[in-house]
């Protein structure tokens, strides 16, 4: 899986599957990162909400491997809801992660996690934000730019006046959890849509109905998880330290029945995230 790759609007090459490092610390995404590009990964997403970019900007040097067969990608904090704020924030990233250019750049989050899906949309605010990476982009210093967490007005409110159409929207999608519309939406206006969590934390991992299909495939339940993202034409960032679980989650070399596909789209909601609950995406607000 490791050289499919899905084609930005611009032309740009976006590997299928990457390796999540959320709630890593520096020293954990050193790790993980260096394991995973050790076994093949090409593609590893981070944040600046992460504070882990230094951690990932070390284990992409200790591993050796080009710069030019990586794609990385970081994301302006949600709570950066002006230009200059912004445009400083890429600075920053570019620092720690001791890059010379940044593979892709997106807006973490349409609002503040503190408002998350609030009254407040922040139109006029996420406008400003992304001429900020509209300039990161025509200065080279990012190959491709996106939003994280959008919902479709908020993305046909960057539309109205963009000199640049987001190329990109991660978004949390997974079995039992999947914005059809929203992905569809995305994919007719050339915009590639990111499934993050999309195994759901673990959560779905015990789910029996999963795990009975899993079985007739010959596959794990997270591989079952990932390849029904891919099959919707979804980029994957499963998030893991553990390199068994990376190499795991790589070996999607089987294809899901139209049926079974069926089956997954229609099943029934998932919502308790357990201990990652507290997330706002999934429902909680920071405190």
């Amino acid at each position: 899986m490791f050289a499919e790759t899905f084609s930005l609007s611009n032309g740009v090459k976006i590997p299928k599957v990457g390796l999540g490092t959320w709630l890593m610390d520096e020293a954990q995404a050193a790790q993980a990162v260096r394991e995973a590009l050790s076994i093949g990964y090409r593609h590893i997403d981070t944040a600046q909400a992460y504070g882990n970019e230094a951690g990932v900007g070390e284990g992409i040097r200790l591993s050796g491997v080009a710069r030019e067969q990586l794609f990385i990608t970081t994301k302006v904090a949600a709570e950066l809801k002006n230009y200059d704020a912004a445009a400083q924030s890429i600075e920053e990233s570019l620092a720690k992660l001791g890059l010379d250019y940044i593979d892709l750049v997106i807006i973490h989050s349409p609002q503040p996690w503190k408002e998350f899906r609030g009254e407040n949309r922040y139109f006029k605010e996420n406008k400003e934000v992304w001429k900020a990476l509209e300039d990161a982009y025509q200065a080279g210093k990012v190959k491709a730019i996106g939003v994280s967490n959008f919902l479709q007005d908020d993305i046909e409110n960057l539309l109205e006046s963009c000199e640049i159409k987001p190329m990109v929207n991660q978004i949390l999608a997974h079995i039992g959890n999947t914005p059809f519309e929203l992905i569809a939406f995305c994919q007719q206006n050339g915009i590639v849509v990111e499934a993050y969590s999309p195994i759901a934390h673990g959560v779905i991992l015990d789910h029996p109905k999963i795990q009975a299909m899993a079985d007739r495939y010959g596959v794990s339940a997270a591989q079952l998880c990932l390849r029904y993202c891919l099959q919707l034409d979804l980029v994957v960032l499963p998030k893991t330290a553990n390199p068994d679980h990376m190499r795991n989650n790589a070996d999607l070399d089987f294809v899901i029945s139209k049926a079974d596909m069926e089956t997954l789209k229609n099943m029934e909601p998932i919502r308790d995230y357990g201990e990652h609950s507290f997330f706002p995406v999934f429902g909680g607000k920071l405190t």
